[in-house]
């Protein structure tokens, strides 16, 4: 071998030995901070199912989070003698690894089946999603058959550096195998805060998987027929004020509301407004279910 092919072959070797311990090192983090219980999923994390009557909600978690972060919600929609179902979307409240290898087609797949199932339980149908889970709802109240659609804080644009990242995530991947997404600002409320299970951390395949979510709810949102409230808080440090009240307008039901959270950041159904999320969403989804 020659010695320019043993250098390069050297710097090759030494490369993916760096990745590789990069990749460990946020891996054994996040295992730490969130280890793994019964059937390899974070205790706390697990689906939500409370039977009710035969009316039900469809709750969908946002990206890297958990049906943790909808909890408190779901048990203020089961208070009303409604059928609540949260599922725990592919890679989600699992290994970081696991969360690694996840791709939008699963969290669509994961979204209409549990659809599907809550559809077979109860004969009317309410969606809420938060984040990411408000993009999918969006994609799934477009195809139709809802009394009422939530949107809470819905993630409809990606960030210009998430964006870049995403564009052409191989390449990425190579210099950043694993990329923080933490934020103090997306939970306001230190005591929510530190009972989040999210990860926190994402990778550049995430990143491309998540911009498709957000292009096919922006497809979707002209399609969109169900009465809609959309909720947002102008502190949100992942989706602008401009790029909400653009996506509200984007809506193509006719019976549409926009209202503003004005304690909390992004995660809204844990932050400081999330009794005031609660009720709304709650009154919103009541007006639209059949009577009787």
């Amino acid at each position: 071998m020659s010695p320019l092919l043993s250098l390069v072959t050297a710097a090759i070797a030494g490369s993916l030995g760096a990745h590789w311990l990069v990749s460990r090192r946020w891996e054994r983090s996040v295992a730490l901070r969130l280890p793994l219980g019964a059937h390899g999923v974070i205790p706390g994390a697990e689906p939500t199912v409370l039977p009710g009557g035969p009316n039900a909600v469809l709750l969908l978690h946002g990206f890297g989070d958990t049906p943790q972060s909808v909890a408190g919600l779901a048990g203020v929609l089961h208070g009303e003698g409604w059928t609540v179902a949260a599922p725990l979307l592919r890679g989600h409240g699992r290994s970081l690894r696991e969360f690694s290898r996840a791709r939008a087609e699963d969290w669509f797949e994961d979204a209409r089946i549990a659809l599907a199932e809550v559809r077979r339980q109860a004969g009317s149908v309410a969606i809420v999603g938060q984040s990411m889970g408000g993009a999918l709802a969006m994609v799934l109240a477009a195809e139709g058959g809802i009394t009422s659609l939530v949107l809470l804080a819905p993630y409809v644009r990606v960030s210009p550096r998430a964006a870049r990242l995403a564009q052409h995530p191989r390449l990425a991947a190579t210099i950043m195998p694993y990329v923080t997404s933490r934020s103090s600002m997306s939970i306001l409320d230190p005591e929510a805060r530190r009972h989040a299970l999210g990860f926190g951390v994402t990778t550049p395949h995430l990143l491309h998987e998540l911009s498709r979510v957000v292009a096919a709810a922006r497809l979707a949102a002209p399609r969109i027929e169900a009465p809609t409230l959309v909720v947002h808080s102008r502190h949100d440090p992942r989706v602008s004020v401009d790029d909400a009240e653009s996506a509200f307008v984007r809506l193509g039901a006719a019976e549409k509301e926009l209202k503003w959270a004005t304690r909390s950041g992004h995660v809204l159904a844990v932050d400081h407004d999330r009794a005031w999320v609660a009720e709304e969403s709650r009154r919103w989804i009541a007006a639209h279910f059949p009577s009787g």
